[in-house]
Order: structure tokens, then sequence, then C-alpha cells
């Protein structure tokens, strides 16, 4: 419906808008770069945008008195994980992105998996390690190398690529410095790619070539080496078919208005799903906002149109 009204009607029912940023996790700083960049992008389009940085439910809740929506741009826990969502959930308060029991799966490497692996979806093989099931060298049987994660961190923190058994100790113990769930993943030797959703279709994929042993917190913030290829490179109907794959992803977790999917192609061009950022970075290295650019969305429309979802 807002898709058919003029700018300062559609400025005007979507009132004072309160960009969340900041948050508590270890993605604080990328959450406050995002935040800025976004909160600036609503400015330009004339939408009445005040960026706030949360670190508190009793933020999130004065930011409910003060204004009549929010744009999430929160990363990590609590801001990413359900935490604040289910807060204004609880208080019926507008909100950009997935509600709570996506946004705390989506954060949940493992359960997503678990998730995608029941209804059919294609995902790395893995193990866990946690407090009720501690590593047992006897009983690990992914061949190597294998990747470990933190279940709940964003922006590869915490995670590491490994080629034995001695270094996937240290690699656990490392991960285990921010979660008490870890998962093991098979690694998939191939090409690397993201799609992000809007609404419910998939933007065009991008190609990621990094020199690193994959797309790490520097690859992904800090290097200039790494180079993300747009359109990227597959056959039209593969990628159409990977589009497609993503989409019903997205939707298994019930994730709505706006995420992305990370995969991979292995050697034969089966396709991996990795994981869902229900909410994706937003700064000048971000993939949404470079995906939305090569469909034709400047980085102004891409938030309005995001924001402008909480009136459905």
């Amino acid at each position: 419906m807002q898709e058919s009204w003029n700018r300062t009607d559609l400025n005007d029912a979507l009132g004072r808008v309160a960009v969340l940023m900041g948050g508590t996790a270890a993605e604080r700083d990328i959450s406050l770069k995002s935040g800025t960049e976004v909160t600036k992008a609503l400015q330009q389009t004339g939408v009445n945008a005040t960026a706030c940085d949360v670190k508190s439910v009793q933020d999130v809740l004065a930011v409910t008195e003060q204004y009549d929506r929010a744009f999430i741009a929160l990363h990590g826990r609590w801001g990413e994980d359900g935490g604040v969502q289910a807060l204004l959930d609880a208080l019926d308060f507008p909100y950009t992105g997935s509600q709570m029991t996506a946004s705390a799966l989506a954060m949940d490497k493992l359960r997503t998996k678990w998730l995608w692996q029941g209804v059919g979806l294609p995902t790395p093989g893995f193990q866990v390690v946690s407090p009720s099931q501690p590593f047992d060298k006897s009983a690990f049987e992914l061949r190597f190398p294998v990747i470990v994660k933190p279940s709940h961190e964003g922006s590869s923190i915490g995670m590491r690529k490994v080629d034995d058994l001695d270094a996937l100790e240290e690699a656990i113990a490392f991960a285990q410095d921010y979660d008490t769930e870890i998962l093991i993943e098979q690694w998939v030797t191939g090409r690397e790619y993201t799609c992000a959703v809007l609404g419910d279709s998939a933007l065009p994929m991008i190609h990621l070539k990094t020199d690193h042993d994959f797309y790490d917190f520097d690859a992904k913030y800090q290097s200039s080496s790494t180079q993300y290829i747009c359109p990227c490179g597959l056959p039209v109907e593969q990628e159409a078919d990977i589009q497609a794959l993503v989409v019903e992803a997205f939707h298994a977790i019930g994730a709505r208005h706006w995420g992305r999917v990370d995969l991979m192609l292995d050697e034969n061009d089966q396709a991996w799903l990795i994981e869902l950022n229900s909410v994706p970075g937003m700064t000048d290295h971000s993939l949404v906002p470079m995906a939305a650019k090569a469909a034709g969305i400047d980085f102004p429309e891409l938030v309005r149109r995001i924001l402008s979802m909480t009136l459905a």
C-alpha cells in the first residue's frame, strides 16, 4: 500500500523514527556505524529520524515513549537475538526486521542449522561442543579442515579455520571465550556468496573473494583487498535457483522485512547454506546496500523501503 503513497504522505505516516544502535554486544562499534549511516539516509529522504544509542531496557522503554517506530540497527546479542524485539512486541511498538522468535533463531547458528536440516535444506555437516557435550577427540567424526564458531556471535567474531586435532582444541578454547555453545562445521571448499532478501524477494547475489582463509572480521570491516563481485558471475538460471533457495531458507526461519543469507558453492556447484543475518551491517563495507545498488535501489531508498514495511 505504501508504494503508492507520495513521499510526504509516507513520511507523515512513518512519524518520529528512532534508529536503535549501539547496544552492549561485541559488535557495538559496527552497530554505531550502521545506525549513523541509516539515520543520515533516512533524514535525506525527509524521514524524521533520530539516532538512539540504547544499552538497557530502560533506554528502549524511553524510545517507545518518545517515538512512533524504530529502525533496528543493533547487531549481536540483545539487539539482534530477540531480546529487544521481545520488548517491542510486548509493547506493540512497530520496528523493522524479524520478530523475537526468528531473531533468536537466526542469531543461534546451531539451531538455524538444525531447523534447515529438518526442512530438507542443504547446510554443511557439524558437531557441537557445549557444557553438556564436552569435546571428545575419540568421537570427532568430521574430516579436516573444519571451521569453529561461537554459536551466538556475529561478524565472524571468535571463528577459526582448523586443519588438525591439536589446532581444533585451541580453536574451541578460543571460541569459548565468546560462547558456551560451540559449532564445529565442515569446511566447504569452493566459492563464497551472500544473498540479501528485501521483503519477499532476493537481491542480486554477491561473490566474495578474500585473501584470508575466509570472510572474517578483518576481511569484512578493515581489509582493502576483499573483492565484492556483483553481478556474481553465475549463469542466470543458477543464480535464480540459489536465490529461490535463499528465500526458502529465510521463510523457514520465519524472518521478515530484510536479511542476508551467507552460503558456499562447493566444487560440484552444490549450494550450502551457512547462516542468516537478521540485522546485517549497514556500513560503507556492507553487503545489503551493495546488492540493493545492483538492483537499482540506492541506500536512502533501501532504508526507507525497509522502514515502510513497518506500516503493513
